[in-house]
């Protein structure tokens, strides 16, 4: 690490991953960006544009080569993270893998041992860990503001059409994965327990045009969670709903509930004899989670210099693949499936 500076590549420059990149660009205290890779030309010519004259490769193996590298923040589609956070462990690369962290538990323990072995970092992309509102509420949590937690309740809707690639459940473990991982790890963080078993069942609702060639992938789904500890939750989420972008939680306790999140773009009403009550509404993660982000990438780059363990683990993100799992496999079983938590 050059100047005490952790110098960052980023792999995957789509919309997530350029989020990274302006933050190690100008706004991760002690981060520098160092290099972009993205097997699209087009994609790169974006970046670079953007982020100015910065080091673009096609392939990333190449960039893991670099010695003027320590870290990667892995921004690809879930089937390609367990290649190339092994290739970046055997390069000696710190790693940030974005949600989910793999396609199973197989692929994610392979991710953990590797780092482990190569003695480098490697966090999980749950931002909504360092989101203000959401860490206050885990504050309360922990004074006992609520007493003890019994139930969480967490959503998550999506207004985006979903992309081509998530429609192949088998190649992307679908909605449960791609949008309601977030909703896992939260009710994992809130209860401070595993969860154990779940039910969950889904539908197609807005996606018909999926329909005829992808007759298992579902825009609707409700999960059902019990935890380890007796807790009780419950996960919701949606995609192509249109209407905003909503991302809320709700925990219960017994002497009391905390509320997380709003469906407001902004604290005004307007409120008028034509058009009666009016407010803006969240478009999008993207703006929502924005600071959320930049806490994010600069508490995985205190981890690399203080040499801490990252707040957010591959365990936590194992977790929540093995959810996933559990979920897709309940809603195909029609039945509850327990998880193996050993």
């Amino acid at each position: 690490m050059g100047n005490n500076t952790v110098r960052c590549g980023l792999i995957g420059a789509g919309r997530a991953g350029l989020i990274h990149a302006r933050n190690f660009a100008g706004s991760v205290a002690r981060g520098e960006l160092a290099g972009v890779a993205d097997p699209s030309r087009e994609a790169l010519e974006q970046a670079k544009s953007e982020l100015g004259d910065i080091q673009t490769f096609t392939d990333y193996r190449e960039m893991l080569k670099r010695d003027d590298i320590d870290a990667v923040i892995v921004v690809t589609p879930t089937v390609f993270h367990r290649d190339v956070v092994l290739s970046a462990a055997a390069e000696g690369k710190h790693v940030l893998c974005e949600k989910p962290m793999a396609m199973n538990v197989k692929e994610s323990k392979e991710m953990i041992d590797a780092c482990d072995a190569a003695s480098v970092k490697l966090q999980i992309g749950f931002m909504r860990r360092f989101d203000a509102g959401f860490r206050h509420a885990k504050e309360q949590i922990e004074s006992g503001a609520i007493g003890d937690v019994v139930m969480i309740k967490s959503l998550t809707h999506g207004p985006s059409k979903p992309q081509p690639w998530m429609l192949d459940i088998a190649k992307s473990n679908g909605p449960l994965a791609e949008v309601s991982s977030h909703d896992i790890d939260t009710l994992r963080w809130y209860s401070g327990s595993d969860i154990s078993e779940v039910y969950a069942v889904a539908g197609n609702y807005r996606s018909q045009f999926a329909a005829a060639e992808y007759p298992d992938f579902y825009d609707n789904v409700l999960v059902v969670n019990r935890f380890a500890d007796g807790k009780q939750g419950l996960i919701e989420g949606a995609v192509y709903v249109k209407y905003g972008y909503d991302s809320r939680v709700e925990i219960l306790g017994t002497e009391g509930v905390i509320f997380v999140g709003t469906l407001k773009d902004k604290p005004v009403e307007v409120v008028s004899q034509k058009h009666g009550s009016t407010q803006s509404v969240v478009q999008s993660w993207q703006t929502l989670f924005i600071d959320a982000y930049r806490a994010e990438d600069q508490s995985f780059v205190q981890a690399i210099l203080e040499d801490s363990e990252p707040e957010v683990t591959g365990i936590d993100g194992m977790r929540a693949v093995q959810v996933v799992n559990a979920g897709n496999k309940s809603i195909t079983s029609k039945q509850p499936v327990s998880i193996d938590l050993s």
